[in-house]
């Protein structure tokens, strides 16, 4: 039984063979692709549940690859590159990525942070255990890996979902940007703090004046919270 299907979208073959031998022994089914070009094309057949995409490639760079997946498609993107700089990585996230690995890496944690990844997803959930949390017009569910707000549904990427439910279960508790990069991100992710201000904003244009009974609040020099009304 696979595992599921991945795109490993970078010019290196060397890093594409590497990538594949390994997702392939741990039951994944994987698809290469060398260019942004063929990358796009494959994701439009394949329809894979993740893809790792790196930045610096011929023709089509991995932005612009990034912003055409996400203008149809949630699809995780874990983005892969040799640049380490703060402003790519806020930029990858404010384009839609979900993850951001720099070269080089360990196999073996990119590997461990996409079977996080697809747990989260809820895959091996059974029906009968749904995980939900709703309130006034607002309904996370991450079962089915969806937002409604105001009864329609919100296209949202899976990890400003993942960072929702996990505020929104446990209302009016403060939270810090460490706590949340290590309880939402997991996998003693060492990205930057800004990380999780980038996606509290795109969470806040969702749902901005949505209802006066709960808001994302920030707690000026400590984090963010849930805040409901009592």
């Amino acid at each position: 039984m696979s595992m599921g299907r991945i795109l490993v979208s970078d010019d290196d073959k060397n890093i594409c063979e590497l990538l594949r031998l390994y997702l392939e022994k741990e039951g994944y089914e994987v698809s290469v692709a060398n260019d942004g070009t063929q990358a796009i094309a494959k994701f439009n057949a394949e329809s894979p549940d993740m893809v790792l995409l790196d930045i610096m490639m011929p023709g089509l760079d991995g932005w612009q690859v990034c912003r055409e997946i996400r203008k149809k498609s949630n699809c995780p993107i874990i983005m892969i590159t040799a640049k380490g700089e703060t402003f790519d990585k806020v930029l990858g996230l404010e384009l839609g990525a979900d993850d951001y690995v720099v070269k080089p890496f360990d196999t073996k944690e990119i590997v461990a942070r996409i079977k996080a990844v697809m747990r989260r997803t809820g895959k091996n959930t059974s029906e009968g255990d749904v995980k939900e949390v709703r309130y006034d017009k607002l309904v996370v569910n991450m079962t089915k890996y969806e937002l409604k707000v105001d009864g329609k549904i919100v296209d949202t990427p899976p990890k400003e979902l993942e960072l929702l439910y996990h505020l929104a279960s446990n209302p009016n508790r403060v939270y810090t940007r460490d706590q949340l990069l290590d309880e939402v991100w997991g996998f003693e992710y060492y990205g930057d703090s800004r990380t999780v201000d980038v996606h509290i904003k795109r969470l806040r244009e969702k749902l901005e004046g949505v209802s006066d009974q709960w808001s994302l609040k920030t707690v000026w020099g400590v984090g963010y919270k849930f805040e409901v009304k009592e």
